[in-house]
């Protein structure tokens, strides 16, 4: 069962965030341009108010379902949904989220086309590796993705292969930003725990992190 993370310490998490800001800082950016989205999956809904304490206001939940019961409790927090992105929950999801990082399919895109405001925003996932087991478009697929989307895509998200070594992230984060780039495209998301600093050097203007600030 993956771990739950209770018991939270603003003391601590604000500790944390100040590393990972100056992490990102020593990788060569301004951490005013780099948003800290908290990663909400594994921590309880009565721990949520905790993270305010400590100073976040982005998180970022995997689930329709904890997403909406997150939400609802804690409206003062910004949310984004970064969870594998399934159609039939589009319109589960868009109530709550200012942004969906996962678009990755045209059924979904066809849900947007029926439940989204005028001034929803995504990210397109890319699957930059080419992983068979792993959500996203083909790079190639992307220019099809931006002219077909009923709402305004704002930038790209992408998962690398795990590795052990962060470096080893860095070809597949560069990739993505140069898609950003070739396409005008403002928003990167790239990055987790392990890895937000090579990917704030890559380019990343939002890093999803968990297990880094509540650890």
């Amino acid at each position: 069962m993956p771990r739950q993370f209770t018991g939270l310490d603003a003391d601590r998490i604000r500790a944390n965030l100040d590393r990972i800001r100056n992490e990102i800082a020593d990788a060569g950016r301004n951490p005013d341009e780099v948003e800290i989205l908290a990663a909400v999956k594994y921590v309880p809904l009565d721990e949520v108010g905790t993270l305010r304490d400590a100073g976040l206001t982005l998180l970022g939940e995997n689930r329709a379902q904890e997403l909406e019961d997150k939400a609802s409790r804690f409206p003062d927090f910004r949310w984004h949904f970064i969870g594998q992105l399934q159609s039939r929950k589009v319109k589960q999801i868009l109530p709550y989220a200012t942004l969906i990082h996962s678009v990755a399919s045209e059924s979904a895109l066809s849900q947007l086309a029926k439940h989204a405001a005028p001034e929803t925003e995504i990210l397109l996932e890319v699957n930059v590796a080419g992983e068979a087991d792993k959500a996203g478009i083909a790079p190639e697929e992307l220019p099809r993705y931006l002219e077909q989307s009923p709402v305004k895509v704002v930038g790209l998200m992408t998962m690398p292969p795990f590795a052990s070594d962060p470096e080893a992230s860095r070809p597949h984060f560069a990739r993505l930003r140069a898609l950003a780039d070739e396409h005008g495209l403002e928003h990167l998301s790239m990055g987790t725990s392990q890895d937000f600093a090579v990917a704030a050097a890559e380019g990343a203007t939002i890093v999803r992190i968990g297990t880094t600030l509540y650890t």
